[in-house]
């Protein structure tokens, strides 16, 4: 239901009554200047307007990339990787099975 200004004013109770139904509009000169909503329905409103502020995950990692560079810690400092041929447990698996013939070191 819509309202002007002096009628919810008027009637105060009865908007505040309804609204528990669903919300009630009200107008100044027919625009609209106000919403009167029942508390689970503003609780929810409030809880989704807050997220909407949160950082996101992207913008998190970006803080901590420059707190990082800001330290000069910008870089992890992994041990290089060996470059030894490693076993491959599926393709032994496969030899001993007879399924595939052995691979010879290069």
């Amino acid at each position: 239901m819509t309202w002007n200004i002096a009628q919810a004013k008027q009637q105060f109770s009865e908007v505040v009554r309804l609204s528990v139904q669903e919300p009630q509009a009200i107008y100044n000169r027919d625009k609209p200047v106000a919403m009167l909503v029942n508390a689970e329905l503003f609780e929810a409103f409030h809880q989704w307007h807050t997220r909407q502020h949160e950082p996101t995950l992207t913008e998190q990692f970006s803080e901590i990339r420059s707190a990082l560079h800001d330290v000069r810690q910008d870089g992890l400092n992994l041990p290089a990787r060996s470059t030894a041929q490693r076993n491959n447990s599926f393709i032994e698996m496969l030899e001993a099975e007879g399924l595939t013939t052995p691979v010879s070191a290069s």
